[in-house]
């Protein structure tokens, strides 16, 4: 049975799953709809203007891999321009466009049993593509949700639904899959920041 995760909760992916192994990372959104009129916090921040551009929310999801909680090397961040990590243990399914459709908009695949010890977590995190260009942030964004399935099994372990509102934010900090004392376990963050892309967001882990 899926577990539903609150904001700031933890829970183990292994404990009641023996030998998991590979295990998905689905994350979804819908975009809200668009009030007519200016821009509003927003349109604030960047000096006004209409965010109502006609142009779709572009959202990217990322992950992030760690070593002693720091990021490394830059090839450790595994996104739409760089889908798969040199370990072959994390893999971007690819880009989604527009979120538009039910279930997972993206998905990104951790091979946990195979993931090199030296890395300890891996973040997951979800940018706006040209946030800052286009004046769009997570307040165009509802039914934002990230879950872990076990691909054996396509059983759903847990899932997050982000449910506060991150208007006026660029990126959304999801969670964290870390490993802890010989377990894999989840992290359910829901952190909004103002980074406008993903090397900014990667710039927190130096």
């Amino acid at each position: 049975m899926s577990i539903s995760l609150q904001k700031g909760q933890k829970v183990s992916l292994s404990k009641d799953n023996a030998g998991l192994g590979k295990v998905i990372v689905g994350l979804g959104w819908d975009e809200a709809p668009r009030p007519s009129g200016g821009g509003g916090v927003f349109g604030g921040l960047f000096g006004g203007g209409n965010s109502n551009n006609n142009q779709p929310v572009d959202c990217d999801a990322s992950a992030i891999l760690l070593q002693d909680g720091k990021l490394r090397d830059k090839g450790d961040i595994v996104y739409f321009a760089n889908l798969r990590h040199s370990t072959g243990t994390v893999q971007h399914m690819g880009d989604n466009l527009t979120g538009a459709g039910d279930g997972d908009d993206e998905q990104i695949v951790i091979d946990l049993a195979s993931i090199p010890e030296r890395y300890d977590r891996i973040v997951i995190v979800v940018t706006i593509y040209q946030a800052v260009q286009r004046k769009q942030h997570f307040g165009m964004i509802q039914n934002a949700f990230a879950r872990i399935v076990d691909q054996r099994t396509n059983q759903e372990l847990c899932r997050y639904n982000l449910t506060e509102n991150y208007s006026g934010k660029l990126a959304l900090i999801f969670g964290e899959v870390y490993r802890h004392n010989g377990e894999w376990k989840f992290n359910a963050i829901g952190q909004g920041t103002q980074d406008p892309g993903i090397g900014e967001v990667a710039q927190r882990y130096l």
